[in-house]
Parts: C-alpha cells; structure tokens; sequence
C-alpha cells in the first residue's frame, strides 16, 4: 500500500454503483455491529482497511483521529467520511442511512409499543435501568477526565465549567460552558506538544465548508432563541445541540438528552430509561437512541415524524462539521492556537457531562442506600471488570426488585 495521501471526496459526482455499493456495506454493517463505537472502529477497519483497501492504516487512523477531535459521534462521523471517500458527499448521506437505519428503525418500532403500554412506571426493572444509566454516565466521565483533563489547569476548567453548567441550567451554560473553555485553552494552553501525524489531502471543496461551519454555528446559537416559538423547533434545538456538544458520542450523549427530554416533560424518565435499555440490544450508533426519543414524545409531532425530525438533527452538526473541517483538517490539526483552544473546549465538555451526571442521572435514581450500592457495583464492572454494557445493563433491570428490600 501507498503512504501517500489520499484524497477524499475524490468521488465527488457519486456515480450510482459506488453509491449502492456504499448503502448496501454500511447497511449491512448496522445491522451486524454490536458492542459500541470502539468496536463499530474495528469492524471498519477490517472492511476497509484489511478486506476492501479503500485506504491504508495510515489515512484510516488519521481519518479517526478526526473524527475523535470533532464533537458527535465517532463512529458514525468515520462511517460518513469513508462514504465521502468512495462517494462524494452523496456517498457521505448513504453511508449514514445505512449504517443508522437498523437500529432506528427498531428503536421506532420500539417506541411505538411503549407508547401502547403506557405502564411503564410501574415496572420495577426500570428502577435498575435508572441505577444503571448513573454507572453508565460515571464512566463516560471518568473516561474522559483522564483523557482530557490530565492535569491541573484542565481539571479545574472542567470544575468551573460543571459549576457554570449547574448554575445556568439548559443552553446558556452548556454553550457559556464551551465557550469559557475554548478562550481560556487559547490563552493558556499553547504550550502543548506539535501534532504529529501523516499527511492527508482533502479534495472537499472550500466553497462548501465556510457555509457549513457558518450554518453549525448559527443554529448552535440561534435555535434556543427560536425554539419558543413552536414544539417543533424545540425539539430540533434541543437534540441539535446534544449532537453538536458531545465528544466521544454513544453514551456520553445519554446525560444531554435526559437533560432536554425529561424535565421538560416531553418523555417520561421512565419511558426514557426503557428505551435505553432497548438501545443497548440493537446494534449499529447509540445516537440513534434519538429516533427513539423522537418517536415517544407527549406532544406531536411524535411517531414516526418526532423521530426522523430527533434523528436528523442529532446528526446535522456532524455533517455540517465534517463538510467544513474536512477541506482545512490538515493544516488545522498543525496550529497550536486551534488545538489549544481544542483542548480547553474538551476540558469544559468533561465539566458539561459532570453536571449532567449529577442532575438529571444522579438526583433521579439514587433514592437510597441500595441504589447507591448497586450503582457502585455497575461502576465497578464497567470501568474495572470490563464488562459489556448491555450485559450490565440486564443485570441491573434484573437486580432491581431486590432493591425494596434496602
């Protein structure tokens, strides 16, 4: 194989057998890969890399490094680059529809038999699900603590940045959170270490990126003001900035729509929980628990139309994001000012989910000492036993009415 770099969005026309041979791989992948965004990453690399030679290892750890830099969810934003790569940007949309569809598909499917039972919160499984998801959320941020907040200066941004989060409840302290963090990070954290990593041409034209990057920043900060306006605009609002705030996607996104959903009482925190559960029994992204969300809602739209509307905005800034990093990546990743303020607006995500784990996760489920210890006893075989979630997740439904007894 070559080092050379390879240039993506080569394919810009999308002819029709590339962009069928691009829906059919991925739809296949969605319905097949299990396990969470690390390993949907080596299911890619093994079809791409090792089966298809579509790139090499070089350009494929680059292209998740990228991702990885980007807020949304990793692994779907790879599934939409290397269908760029083949395709163009059509090939970018298919990539996403087929590895998405699957599992929002049964997610809806899902909803719709929640939404016909209607007893949900007399189940006592869903308490464990509850305990469970505070386990879930705690390691999304341990994780990320060590990873992005591996010093001083870092740790006590992310400290202020839940402090702002807590204090503002909703958008103002999430996206104030954000910002705090990219200014300070620009302005104290240039000292880092170069990037060091192999060259990648991009053949994305730049005529598509500034409106791109204009259009995410102007929904970022102009949907809240408009979401009064209508239910529907909310909605979009809501789950566009849970899309556009999260790093590291899957579960890390699940504090950020129980923070938009249930307070607002558009779901129930128990017709919450029980889609996550089911989340974790379908493969394909996690992201595609917004279907879901979408689909249960109170107040239409809901259904079908609540969850193409949830899904479709979850998703946006990650396309929008991609079209307008995607053309500058190479000279981006090479600036200590970007990265620099990169590394501030991580460590005030980290302070965002603590927030979040604390109210709505924590302030809902731990009601007392058996919650508690059975929330320490999912913590502990996440984080130290490595055991799978969704596993962890049926032993917590399945230990649920055991906690009357505490």
């Amino acid at each position: 194989m070559t080092s050379e770099p390879i240039s993506l969005g080569s394919h810009a026309a999308g002819p029709p057998n590339r962009l069928g041979e691009v829906l059919r791989i991925f739809f296949r992948l969605g319905c097949t890969s299990f396990g969470g965004p690390i390993a949907h990453l080596g299911y890619f690399r093994t079809e791409f890399v090792a089966r298809r030679q579509w790139l090499d290892e070089a350009h494929y750890a680059d292209l998740v490094a990228l991702c990885q830099f980007l807020p949304g969810p990793a692994s779907s934003q790879v599934a939409v680059s290397l269908g760029i790569l083949r395709a163009g940007l059509a090939g970018g949309i298919a990539a996403w529809i087929g590895f998405s569809a699957p599992s929002a598909l049964a997610l809806v499917a899902f909803a719709a038999g929640v939404a016909r039972l209607g007893a949900m919160a007399d189940a006592s499984w869903l308490a464990g699900l509850r305990i469970v998801a505070v386990a879930v959320v705690a390691q999304a941020v341990w994780g990320m603590a060590r990873t992005l907040c591996p010093d001083r200066p870092r740790a006590t941004l992310a400290v202020a940045s839940a402090i702002l989060a807590l204090a503002l409840p909703g958008a103002p302290g999430q996206i104030g959170a954000i910002a705090l963090g990219a200014a300070i990070g620009w302005r104290l954290f240039r000292a880092a270490e170069p990037a060091k990593a192999e060259p990648l041409a991009i053949a994305l034209p730049r005529r598509l990126a500034v409106p791109a990057l204009a259009l995410f920043a102007a929904l970022l900060v102009g949907l809240p003001i408009l979401a009064p306006i209508s239910h529907p605009l909310a909605l979009f609002a809501a789950f566009y900035r849970a899309g556009a705030l999260v790093f590291g996607g899957g579960h890390v996104v699940l504090p950020l729509l129980q923070g938009a959903v249930v307070p607002s009482g558009w779901v129930d925190n128990d017709a919450f929980l029980a889609g996550y559960g089911a989340a974790q029994a379908v493969p394909g992204p996690l992201f595609t628990f917004a279907a879901y969300l979408g689909a249960v809602m109170r107040a239409p739209p809901n259904g079908w139309l609540g969850g193409t509307i949830a899904l479709t905005a979850i998703y946006l800034p990650s396309f929008l994001l991609l079209i307008g990093v995607l053309p500058f990546w190479d000279a981006l990743r090479r600036n200590q000012e970007v990265r620099a303020a990169l590394r501030g607006v991580n460590a005030a995500v980290v302070g965002v989910l603590l927030a979040a784990l604390y109210t709505p996760v924590w302030t809902s489920a731990i009601v007392g000492p058996g919650a508690f210890a059975l929330a320490l006893a999912a913590f502990l075989a996440l984080v130290f036993w490595r055991v799978p979630p969704w596993l962890v997740v049926i032993a917590g439904a399945l230990a649920a009415p055991a906690l009357a007894a505490f």
